[in-house]
């Protein structure tokens, strides 16, 4: 059985995204996944790089340490598909500690020469399913900063057969119908994935 890792990202259980991250579950183990549903605040993952760990940043394998079992989970996925809203233009602090303390030298990504070498290409199946308070315009003006990070950085380091960034613009506009919509397209997109 393959399974995919779930990074949800989100602190209140009463949001969209939380009703997003049950759709993806409920869709992905509905379809023959072995879902690892890694929900960020629940488990109080601390997303703040210490000292200690910058310095040993580059010291692979001890640099896996303080992280090892989120390393394993993430070492053991076949998918991973994040579930988060964009505030600020970037991704939830909790979600950006994560790459930063868990995307490791070792892990990630291999130094070779000076160039990052991908080393998750066990991952063959990356997803994004997000929300943006503002318009697709507005994110573009800025450069839309997540979408660009997921589909260049983490799309880099794991080099899948299949990606797929769900985004729901303009979330602050939204209303029943369009949220059921986008809840509906990524409950198909899941369960094809």
């Amino acid at each position: 059985m393959s399974r995919a890792l779930v990074l949800f990202a989100h602190p209140c259980p009463e949001s969209f995204s939380a009703a997003l991250h049950r759709t993806v579950v409920e869709r992905l183990a509905g379809s023959g996944w072995e879902v690892d549903d890694c929900d960020l605040n629940a488990e109080g993952f601390n997303p703040v790089l210490t000292r200690s760990e910058r310095r040993g940043y580059h010291d692979a394998p001890g640099n896996v340490a303080p992280v090892a079992g989120y390393v394993e989970r993430l070492r053991a996925a076949d998918a991973m598909v994040m579930v988060f809203p964009v505030w600020n233009f970037g991704y939830p602090a909790i979600l950006k500690g994560f790459l930063d303390r868990v995307f490791l030298p070792g892990v990630s990504f291999r130094l070779v020469d000076g160039k990052v070498k991908p080393n998750l290409t066990h991952i063959r199946k990356l997803a994004a399913v997000t929300t943006y308070g503002g318009t697709r315009m507005r994110a573009m003006l800025v450069g839309d900063p997540p979408r660009k990070s997921f589909k260049r950085a983490v799309w880099h380091v794991c080099r899948p057969a299949k990606t797929r960034y769900l985004a729901l613009y303009d979330m602050n506009r939204a209303d029943d119908a369009r949220r059921e919509d986008f809840l509906g397209r990524v409950g198909r997109e899941m369960e094809a994935f």
